[in-house]
């Protein structure tokens, strides 16, 4: 007869292998400091070129899928939503990829990266467009290097809008993205490196505004205050460092491009400056030294500006732009329309490689001043899912904290695990305990 003592041991065996299992799944997660956490944990700065040394490389997302553009679009390789893809374009090539599409709205974008170092000329970039299966096409972005002649990552989207005014580009079925690439004869004739994202929108449960306020806010706000504050851009649009509101300070060096990223919410306007510091090195005059560009939440180009530089203090500022609303994408204005949705807009900042020639291979100092200004507005009534086109507490907390776009992933994909492993230990203990007790009454009987 067993007593009362045993089958205690024995429940607390159960009890104890069900908490190792729970120890065994539960992974590590990376720390965030929390808004009000008594405990502060700086995440990791995105690394410094040392002098000389060799540029950081544009930091592809780990989990992009490489494919191969097919030269017919017979040929096409499907593009699935939400997921990235990796594909080399040749000097003048032309490739398809294909999207199986409903009623949705479609947009495919593509980041283009330049061997660092690279000649380009004026004019020379790619298109991306989508077509139906006639060829008709549905909606395209061209991305081309103007006056700053000077290698760096160019973006643009293709997209296909749901309209029922419309009677092209409307029907179910497969349609093709197609990237040409421009370039003039003298320039290099490295391939580029592509980074590819389809990404979907939900149409609207009714009908909303689709004209323009003729009156809105363009008057540019004063600085932040506050002083900088230390932040490094990332290297690529995956580890895009996260701003809020605020002046930050980074270092780049000639030739080199940093990303960062700013949530703006339905009815919010952003303003944003570069300043390149003084430079006791010199003051030789280098035309275009700086090229700051705005991407939007689906990586469509939306608008760019540059500086100048002579070693004395240098400042841009990018357009003022209409605050966030579904009506803008009504618009022809490429600017405009690019303030379409809410979400991650990105900045980009590239350092001249000329500077390198006439100041020397050594970081130069860059603040960026971001404004956001406008109260948050009701979303436009998604009939589904907004998917990456809103802005959520995680996106703010992130933009506090300064995470990179692949550090809060990773956190976010650390706490499901965690979460899937509390349920598992937790499920395990249960019938750990539900075994002891039948044991228990059957034996007492």
């Amino acid at each position: 007869m067993k007593t009362q003592a045993g089958i205690g041991r024995r429940a607390g065996a159960l009890i104890t292998a069900a908490a190792a299992v729970g120890a065994v799944v539960a992974l590590p997660v990376p720390a965030v400091a929390l808004p009000g956490s008594t405990v502060a944990v700086a995440l990791p700065e995105q690394a410094v070129a040392a002098e000389g040394s060799a540029l950081p490389p544009y930091t592809f997302d780990g989990a992009a899928q490489r494919v191969q553009g097919a030269a017919s679009s017979s040929d096409a390789v499907q593009l699935k939503t939400g997921q990235t893809y990796r594909d080399t374009l040749k000097k003048d090539g032309k490739v398809y990829y294909r999207v199986d599409l409903d009623k949705q709205n479609a947009y495919v974008s593509v980041v283009a990266v330049p061997k660092t170092g690279g000649k380009v000329e004026y004019g020379d970039g790619f298109k991306v467009s989508m077509q139906d299966s006639s060829g008709t096409e549905c909606g395209y972005q061209q991305a081309n290097f103007s006056s700053a002649e000077y290698t760096r990552p160019l973006a643009a989207y293709a997209r296909r809008i749901v309209d029922a005014e419309s009677s092209t580009c409307q029907r179910a079925g497969a349609y093709y993205v197609l990237v040409e690439r421009e370039a003039k004869a003298t320039s290099a004739a490295d391939d580029w490196e592509l980074e590819i994202r389809y990404t979907s929108e939900p149409v609207l449960k009714k009908a909303g505004p689709t004209e323009l306020p003729e009156v809105w806010a363009s008057g540019t706000p004063a600085p932040p205050g506050g002083g900088p504050q230390r932040r490094q851009g990332g290297s690529g649009v995956h580890d895009a460092t996260s701003l809020t509101q605020g002046e930050w300070r980074s270092d780049i060096r000639p030739g080199q491009t940093l990303f960062y990223r700013v949530p703006l919410d339905w009815g919010q306007q952003l303003f944003a400056t570069a300043e390149l510091g003084s430079s006791a090195a010199g003051d030789e005059y280098i035309g275009h030294a700086l090229v700051l560009s705005l991407e939007n939440p689906a990586l469509g180009h939306v608008d760019e500006n540059t500086v100048s530089y002579d070693g004395k203090p240098a400042t841009l500022a990018l357009d003022p732009l209409r605050p966030v609303a579904h009506e803008n994408r009504s618009s022809y204005d490429e600017a405009t329309s690019g303030m379409r949705f809410a979400g991650w807009y990105y900045l980009s900042a590239t350092l001249n490689p000329a500077m390198a020639k006439e100041y020397g291979d050594r970081t130069v100092p860059l603040t960026l001043r971001v404004s956001v200004r406008g109260s948050t507005k009701p979303g436009p009534g998604y009939d589904g899912d907004p998917g990456r086109f809103t802005v959520t507490a995680d996106d703010k907390e992130a933009a506090e904290n300064g995470a990179s776009g692949a550090q809060a992933a990773e956190r976010s994909d650390s706490m499901t695990v965690v979460a899937a492993a509390g349920i598992g230990s937790g499920t395990v203990l249960l019938l750990g305990l539900g075994a002891w007790t039948l044991v228990a009454r059957r034996r007492a009987a």
